[in-house]
């Protein structure tokens, strides 16, 4: 997500709008109008170089979710540490979980900088139009979040076009433009199907749940510190929060943290540590307190359980006919020895 650099609680959400209905429309025809260039083999993908992971690093930042952005006008000048680049129309980037950047917008060919840009929360997709808000600078423009209950589909389809992009195999660029379309598509339809309950939430609840989920990183994020980006006060937040949600603000925090986290584990290789510090705890053995209080199991545990549930064989059987069932794996019919006309072979 284009935001401010820094560790403070992002202003940018609380000058932005929600999708009006022209805008939403507008979104339908980028991705339309994105999917037919693929199709045509006409949209550039990039990719960075991949890094150290989780790195931090002056004047950038990083999510340890991929993030995409869709150069619609204007050009977005793009800083990783082994490499810089330039987005311009027509070119999507995916920059993967981790990875620290930084960016700076101009306008070009009598043009306004403009983009789309996608971001993956705990069960929610952000997609938001970005512009120049101060110069060299991106911000939010209009904002909608999705209800993604699919999430992992859309992060497995991330994910695989930032490993693809740097594999070298026969059938590299049909993965891309395949998985490329797809990734676009299920954009698309989020659009035209997902829920937005979050955005139905009055002012300061919103922006404080938006707050919360563009910064649960940060370890210093608090009640204090988002009422203060407010403007009001911890107490009147805290009530407010609790009167509409039914939920205290500081559970929230902790939740959603908590969520990423368990989300991590699942979906990537970080380990424990640098899991608790992407997911705004300072220390690693009070995160791991923490996560065993809301999972019953450490975060080790947690993951040590899922790959035996990977790792576990099949249960069900392999094809289920109409008299019986067959559990086997298949094997091949044995060919008979190839005879020649005139004898034996």
């Amino acid at each position: 997500m284009n935001t401010p650099q820094g560790n403070g609680p992002a202003g940018s959400l609380f000058a932005a709008r929600p999708l009006s209905h022209q805008s939403r429309s507008e979104m339908c025809a980028v991705f339309d109008r994105a999917i037919r260039l693929a199709e045509a083999n006409r949209l550039r993908l990039r990719v960075p170089r991949e890094v150290k992971p989780t790195q931090r690093l002056a004047n950038m930042h990083y999510h340890y979710r991929p993030e995409v952005f869709l150069q619609l006008q204007g050009v977005t000048e793009f800083r990783f540490p082994r490499e810089n680049f330039e987005l311009v129309p027509d070119e999507v980037l995916v920059i993967p979980a981790g990875v620290p950047h930084g960016e700076t917008v101009r306008d070009e060919g009598g043009k306004p900088f403009r983009n789309l840009v996608a971001g993956f929360y705990n069960n929610t997709i952000s997609l938001h139009f970005a512009y120049e808000a101060r110069p060299g600078r991106p911000d939010i423009e209009e904002i909608e979040f999705f209800d993604a209950p699919d999430l992992e589909v859309f992060l497995t389809l991330a994910n695989n076009l930032a490993h693809a992009h740097a594999m070298q195999s026969p059938a590299r660029d049909a993965v891309l433009k395949g998985l490329l379309i797809a990734l676009l598509g299920m954009f698309r339809n989020i659009i035209e199907t997902g829920t937005d309950r979050l955005n139905t939430d009055s002012g300061k609840v919103f922006h404080a749940k938006c707050i919360v989920r563009e910064q649960f990183s940060n370890p210093e994020l608090g009640v204090q510190q988002i009422a203060a980006a407010l403007g009001c006060s911890r107490d009147y937040l805290s009530h407010l929060f609790h009167v509409e949600t039914k939920e205290r603000l500081t559970h929230y925090i902790q939740r959603i943290r908590i969520e990423g986290a368990i989300l991590a584990l699942e979906t990537t290789a970080l380990n424990v540590s640098e899991i608790a510090y992407a997911s705004g705890f300072a220390d690693p053995a009070y995160f791991g307190r923490v996560f065993k209080q809301h999972k019953g199991v450490t975060p080790q545990e947690f993951r040590a359980q899922l790959d035996a549930q990977r790792n576990r064989p099949e249960s069900g059987p392999k094809t289920v006919y109409a008299d019986h069932v067959d559990f086997s794996p298949g094997e091949p019919v044995a060919r008979k020895p190839e005879v020649a006309v005139g004898g034996a072979r």
